[in-house]
């Protein structure tokens, strides 16, 4: 597989500006771990990233760039670093995230592609009600809770993926519980 994005990058696929995206480090992990775990149904040559889109032209460009200088100097705040003590005069301190009506109000939108070894390209966008790093993901946590203690799952054990564990009766409580929606485009 390839490392994450690390600097800018113009993806031909979509005609615009990508940058490294924040989760990219977990994310792409645990794609590809679940791909693994499930006895490779991508295939073994499957490739996954995860990136952040900024935008066409050179407003496209700097967005990207903003995002990996960005990125740069937060991998270098290591504790008791001087860029970590000038960080912390200006970051959130512990308690001071999104008001109640931000995590309320907030949402996301991916947009996922994937790209065939013939060059077809298949295109799926995933939704969510509320802010993804609070709301969304609160409500994801608690359907799988209840996934793990109600649903008939398989019985497959060890340190697992959320779908090689909990599967399509996961996603459907995400669908009808969590605010989520995922459709093909």
């Amino acid at each position: 597989d390839k490392k994450d994005l690390i600097k800018p990058k113009k993806d031909k696929d979509v005609c615009a500006w990508v940058g490294p995206f924040v989760m990219a480090a977990i994310n792409t992990k645990v794609v590809r771990r679940s791909n693994a775990l499930a006895n490779y149904p991508y295939g073994k040559d499957f490739l996954y990233s995860e990136t952040m889109l900024t935008g066409k032209g050179i407003k496209g460009r700097m967005g990207a760039t903003s995002l990996m200088m960005t990125m740069g100097i937060a991998s270098a705040m290591k504790p008791g670093s001087i860029l970590k003590k000038i960080g912390d005069r200006f970051l959130p301190q512990p308690g001071e995230g999104p008001s109640k009506e931000q995590r309320e109000n907030g949402f996301f939108n991916i947009l996922l592609l994937g790209k065939m070894e013939d060059g077809t390209i298949y295109k799926a966008k995933v939704t969510g009600d509320k802010d993804p790093g609070y709301g969304s993901t609160s409500k994801m946590l608690g359907e799988a809770a209840v996934s793990l203690a109600k649903d008939d799952l398989p019985e497959t054990y060890g340190c697992l993926t959320p779908t090689v564990a909990m599967g399509d009766k996961f996603l459907e409580r995400l669908k009808s519980k969590a605010g989520l929606t995922f459709e093909m485009t």
